[in-house]
């Protein structure tokens, strides 16, 4: 893929791309399906004429904007040639990826669309489990050369789901001997205290979330068993008191629910050869009034401690129906017109500045 000077006298500051798409690649797999992904080019890039003949494809426009699609292009035809499909999400976030590249917003690396997009980290059930941003990648990275890891971001973010990918990788290739799952039980007073059963069935729903993410990376039927062996283990926070966790891949999950006894309580549990990942979101605090998160604490006194990580997700990163990231950014320009900004980052959070968007 080259670009050339337009064929006739161009417009000072534009330019034209040719681009031949491999006869191995269908058109369909660049363009989309009833061109949905052109039209997704297109609408990121309404200034420049993109034309399609065959598998030629042009394009004339802003010569930043031209380079921009060539880039574009060339990292969609190295995610193709792993075998991976485009679709219209990966096309926008590998768009997104770019202007932030080009804007020195990547925090100074050059990780690339495509690097993050065929990252696998989990195949399971016909289904491969792969980063979708370059937070998430960052994210991912960190968990694998750090040993306390925390994963900060608002909701859809899959700061959980990545973890427990990582965490059954790891149990897969025998890094550990078992995984814990935890979340503080904030809920486990008097309106659990009110259900019939006992006190591991009425906890059972609040930690719902985690086995649902559990049975989408392994065989439902071995998870019984992998919990009856102790190999899983899914239980409250106050379950962790007086433990040392060696050979393990811990996660804490809502950290932004512990109070900072709580925990240093967890973070002190770590053994040997173990691993642990902290997840939480700081704008969703359901502790009783007056009482501090230890999330939010917790980076203030852990920042700059060696072999500690914090990774900071936004509304960017979301990764559920895109609606979500337009609500998770609505709630925090509320929050900024009306002086409650509980974001990371906001009155009482820590003092660092926000993530940069591309990040």
């Amino acid at each position: 893929m080259t670009q050339t000077p337009t064929a006739h006298t161009p417009a000072q500051g534009q330019a034209r791309a040719h681009f031949t798409v491999p006869a191995k690649h269908p058109m369909v797999t660049v363009l989309g399906s009833g061109d949905s992904l052109l039209r997704v080019i297109e609408k990121a890039f309404p200034a420049t004429d993109i034309h399609v003949r065959g598998n030629e494809i042009s394009a004339v426009g802003d010569s930043h904007e031209v380079a921009l699609i060539q880039r574009l292009f060339d990292e969609m035809m190295l995610v193709l040639r792993t075998g991976q499909p485009m679709t219209e999400d990966a096309v926008e976030r590998s768009i997104a990826m770019l202007r932030a590249s080009e804007n020195g917003e990547s925090g100074g690396t050059q990780e690339t669309p495509s690097e993050v997009l065929t990252q696998n980290i989990l195949s399971s059930r016909g289904r491969t489990i792969r980063p979708k941003t370059l937070n998430q990648k960052r994210y991912v990275d960190a968990i694998d050369k750090h040993t306390v890891v925390f994963g900060i971001g608002p909701a859809g973010t899959g700061k959980t789901y990545l973890a427990m990918a990582k965490a059954v990788q790891a149990l897969q290739s025998k890094q550990v001997n078992r995984i814990i799952l935890t979340r503080p039980a904030v809920e486990a007073g008097e309106r659990l205290g009110f259900l019939p059963g006992t006190l591991y069935e009425k906890i059972d729903p609040y930690l719902r979330p985690l086995y649902d993410a559990l049975h989408d990376m392994l065989d439902p039927d071995s998870i019984p068993r992998l919990m009856a062996a102790g190999t899983i283990e899914v239980a409250p926070l106050a379950y962790m008191r007086g433990r040392t966790l060696n050979d393990a891949f811990i996660i804490l999950d809502e950290a932004q629910n512990t109070n900072p006894e709580q925990m240093k309580m967890f973070l002190t549990r770590l053994g040997f050869d173990s691993k642990i990942v902290i997840t939480g979101d700081v704008t969703q605090i359901d502790l009783p009034g007056g009482t501090k998160s230890g999330l939010r604490q917790v980076r203030e006194i852990l920042d700059g401690v060696e072999d500690v990580h914090f990774s900071l997700l936004t509304s960017s990163d979301v990764v559920r129906h895109k609606l979500v990231g337009r609500i998770v950014d609505a709630y925090e320009q509320y929050d900024r017109r009306n002086g409650t900004d509980h974001g990371p980052h906001g009155p009482h959070g820590p003092h660092q500045g926000r993530a940069s968007r591309g990040q």
